[in-house]
């Protein structure tokens, strides 16, 4: 696939794609003779993978350690384990703070919705 269809198909810019495999968050993307990013199966897997990781909010420095581990080898297994474990967990806590934002939202909007804004008054005062 060229950086057009899978930028597209992905719904990321195509200078987001060359951007993610210049520093490394997605593997060397293979190239037709002239030099053209040819996506291949595994690329758009890279591709997809990182997009999802970044939308979760996985940091980008984990990311790319994740990768250059991955290109050394299956000696590597328990460090990348070790990276998405920590993301995992920092994944969690972002989680829970943001329910606890909605949760407070959510008894705001409701009071208003019952009618009782006494108590946004008496905070006034």
């Amino acid at each position: 696939m060229t950086i057009k269809e899978v930028s597209e198909q992905y719904d990321i810019s195509a200078d987001t794609l060359r951007y993610y495999e210049r520093i490394g968050l997605i593997p060397p993307v293979p190239r037709t003779q002239s030099g053209v990013r040819d996506y291949d199966e595994a690329s758009c897997r890279w591709v997809n993978l990182m997009k999802c990781f970044r939308k979760a909010g996985v940091q980008i420095e984990a990311l790319i350690e994740y990768v250059a581990l991955f290109r050394e080898g299956d000696h590597t297994e328990a460090a990348r384990k070790a990276i998405l474990v920590e993301q995992r967990e920092q994944l969690v806590k972002r989680m829970a703070q943001m329910q606890e934002s909605l949760d407070l939202l959510n008894q705001k909007i409701e009071n208003y919705e019952r009618g009782i804004v006494q108590v946004e008054r008496q905070m006034k005062r």
